[in-house]
């Protein structure tokens, strides 16, 4: 049995910003998770659908762990990340770590984890593991999961071995602060111009501004893309607003990191996109509600607002990542 000393389980929105802030409050940097996902340049979007999935995803921010590594490069922090094929040696590796009093990230499949209730395969969580005992993982999730939490040590061992999109092989991590960290402030500018950058040149159209405007040309067909609208759509919404996201598909966190950044930058260009931002974050609900309701009513009107909504949503991100690419 080991258990971290001091581990703070602060249980957050969302998955990867949980486990990051665990690991970042062990090495003394005490960070919002608005910062935290801002400083990792943790926006975009992507609409992804194909004839293998049911129904389409909208994706809300950079692909699982790219935001870890944006991190880090960002602060200047020490990232160790570890992957194996092996079970055993995976175990090995994770123990290592907390035996020597540190918490370690894990990237797996949702799924197997004891304390989720609805059963979805998601091979790009991220947890904190921050101790063990002879059965149970001790784990920090997101606040909505339970926070600190614990799962069987061979449904953490399932999770961890699960193979399908967006997962890893046993794909664990952790983070040192270097003896002088660098101040988050002296950072939020090159974040926020490299999150702009990618944003406004996505290289396909699934991706940043141009996905969003793609999106909006496919969401009137979905009554006819489901098999089963009353549970795809509503489903798609929930997605939007409660699966981690913060609400609003990271739009609402990012909102509160631009206005944490306000408070710092004395920047004309950073309120506008402040502005766009708050008025971004409210539609992307709107949207969600209007998916929602198309699903439970079977009326395309639902569907045609929201790809209005979702028109004018490309043309008020594109501005306000042109707006913050400036700065």
């Amino acid at each position: 049995m080991a258990m971290v000393q001091g581990a703070d389980a602060r249980g957050m929105q969302h998955c990867e910003t949980t486990a990051l802030g665990v690991l970042l409050r062990h090495e003394g940097i005490d960070l919002s998770e608005p910062m935290l996902f801002g400083l990792g340049s943790g926006l975009s979007f992507f609409y992804w659908d194909s004839k293998s999935m049911g129904f389409p995803f909208l994706g809300g921010r950079v692909k699982p762990f790219e935001l870890t590594r944006n991190l880090a490069a960002t602060l200047g922090l020490g990232l160790l990340v570890e992957e194996t094929t092996s079970p055993r040696r995976a175990w090995q590796q994770v123990v290592a770590h907390l035996d020597a009093g540190r918490p370690v990230g894990l990237q797996l499949d949702s799924y197997h984890l004891d304390h989720f209730d609805t059963k979805v395969h998601f091979g790009g969580h991220v947890v904190a593991m921050y101790g063990y005992d002879e059965e149970n993982a001790y784990l920090v999730d997101t606040a909505p999961q339970g926070g600190a939490v614990t799962t069987s040590l061979t449904g953490l061992a399932r999770a961890r071995a699960e193979r399908g999109p967006m997962t890893a092989r046993h794909r664990s991590f952790t983070l040192t602060a270097p003896g002088r960290p660098v101040p988050p402030q002296d950072r939020i500018v090159p974040a926020i111009r490299a999150c702009a950058e990618a944003f406004l040149n996505p290289p396909i159209a699934n991706l940043g501004h141009r996905g969003i405007a793609k999106a909006a040309e496919q969401v009137p067909k979905w009554l006819r893309r489901s098999g089963n609208p009353r549970e795809d759509l509503p489903r798609a919404a929930l997605l939007m607003e409660r699966a981690g996201t913060g609400g609003a598909l990271f739009r609402n966190l990012y909102r509160d990191f631009l206005t944490e950044c306000a408070q710092l930058v004395d920047s004309d260009r950073l309120r506008t996109g402040l502005g766009l931002y708050t008025e971004a974050a409210a539609h992307w609900t709107r949207v969600a509600e209007l998916v929602a309701a198309a699903g439970e009513s079977g009326d395309p009107d639902d569907l045609a607002q929201a790809a209005a909504l979702l028109q004018e949503l490309s043309r008020v991100e594109y501005d306000a990542m042109r707006s913050l690419s400036l700065i």
